[in-house]
């Protein structure tokens, strides 16, 4: 009993000296708070972009050259404003935000920080413009909108044949983000210039996924679309096992997703996404100033379908698609 008493009295040191470890910085150079919203491999690539990228430019955590404070909300949105607030209390240089729940939190929470985002929709599609379509003026980075989703889309008819009279295409999108929103609204004008049937469901979380999934599936649906939003990203897998047992071929406009099973995708590299992010980061590191800058469109977009994915369903690939690396 008593060394449990010991134990418990000495653990708040332990914790204090944990935290101190963690955030050992070197003095006279840079401090980058780099948060990430949610765990993803796909989206993980944008930060080994971003990191590579400040490194070609001088800036690494081995040369000692700059301090990283690295933050994963784990999908938690109460612990990534907490994340946010404590980034400001550490006097960061710049906050690097990946993907859009991340750069809105920052942007909710400081005026003055600049932020790189990443992985995320034009300050419009996140609705952060003021009243004369002004961004945040520390927001910086880069951004997509959704003209892309429109080839990725537009393929379906071309490589899916349909059961019945009408192709009918599936899709889900989370009613509480602003950018799966606007992407369904687009795809629906879209899916009727195109003879397509659009069978959409809202989710809210990743827990409802695999029950909207297998409902959506039930409704003889001929291939699914995998809406650009944070939710779909942390249930890939779940959809494409789902899909993949029933014979329904998944596509895409995040070709970070081919290499997790989608057929197909026309859009952004998500590694030169960050890497184009930490490009612009690293000027204003080197300036220490934002003069000039501001955000940027994404510069790299990829076509590319997923070989073993395209066998399974009899698809022939466009010649314009190089196979996933």
């Amino acid at each position: 009993m008593n060394n449990l008493k010991k134990i418990l009295q000495l653990l708040p040191l332990v914790l204090l000296a944990s935290l101190l470890a963690c955030n050992n910085t070197q003095e006279g150079v840079p401090t980058v708070g780099f948060v990430d919203a949610f765990e993803d491999s796909t989206i993980g690539q944008a930060r080994v972009g971003f990191l590579a990228a400040l490194k070609e430019a001088g800036f690494s955590e081995e040369e000692q050259t700059i301090n990283l404070i690295y933050r994963n909300a784990q999908g938690d949105i109460p612990t990534l404003a907490q994340i946010i607030r404590y980034l400001i209390t550490q006097e960061v240089d710049l906050i690097a935000t990946c993907p859009s729940l991340s750069t809105i939190a920052a942007i909710q929470n400081t005026r003055d920080i600049p932020i790189f985002m990443m992985v995320s929709p034009t300050p419009a599609l996140m609705e952060v413009e003021d009243a004369q379509g002004n961004a945040p003026a520390n927001l910086f980075g880069v951004a997509e909108n959704l003209n892309y989703i429109d080839t990725s889309f537009s393929i379906i008819p071309k490589l899916v044949q349909p059961k019945g009279a009408q192709l009918r295409v599936g899709l889900l999108y989370n009613q509480s983000e602003p950018q799966s929103v606007d992407a369904y609204n687009r795809l629906q004008g879209l899916a009727v210039n195109l003879g397509v049937e659009l069978v959409a469901r809202p989710v809210n979380t990743t827990a409802d996924v695999q029950l909207v999934t297998s409902a959506l599936l039930n409704e003889d649906i001929d291939a699914f679309f995998a809406n650009p939003d944070n939710t779909i990203f942390g249930s890939f897998e779940t959809i494409v096992k789902a899909c993949n047992e029933a014979g329904v071929p998944v596509f895409t406009s995040e070709a970070g997703l081919v290499a997790r099973g989608a057929v197909a995708a026309y859009g952004a590299d998500l590694y030169q996404w960050g890497h184009q992010a930490g490009q612009q980061a690293a000027v204003f590191l080197k300036s220490k100033s934002t003069e000039g800058l501001k955000w940027e469109m994404v510069a790299v977009r990829k076509r590319v379908y997923n070989p073993e994915s395209a066998e399974r369903f009899g698809i022939k690939a466009p010649k314009e698609y190089k196979a996933i690396e």
